[in-house]
């Protein structure tokens, strides 16, 4: 099954992997409870949480090019990852 380009995503950042799961284990549980997720795994590289109705978000963050590559997949929570990208700085071009 094809993946559409709303449920995975990528974004390059200056910040470094480490603090790129720092600041989704902050943002992700503190949204509207609605749309909040908590963290449920996490590894030096990637972190998941689980949401309303048990969807699943996940982060991972690798160093690539001078640059962080983070991709995050959802497949009903897609507006809060594109947000919690937004929250990033990007990456010099």
């Amino acid at each position: 099954m094809p993946v559409s380009n709303s449920t995975f995503q990528e974004f390059r950042t200056s910040a470094s992997p480490a603090d790129v799961l720092r600041r989704a284990k902050e943002f992700f549980p503190g949204r509207n409870s609605l749309y909040a997720a908590f963290l449920e795994k996490e590894g030096p590289t990637f972190a998941t949480f689980r949401g309303q109705g048990g969807e699943e978000i996940a982060i991972a963050a690798q160093p690539k090019d001078g640059a962080t590559l983070v991709t995050g997949s959802s497949y009903l929570f897609d507006m809060q990852v594109t947000r919690f990208f937004a929250t990033l700085p990007q990456a010099a071009s």
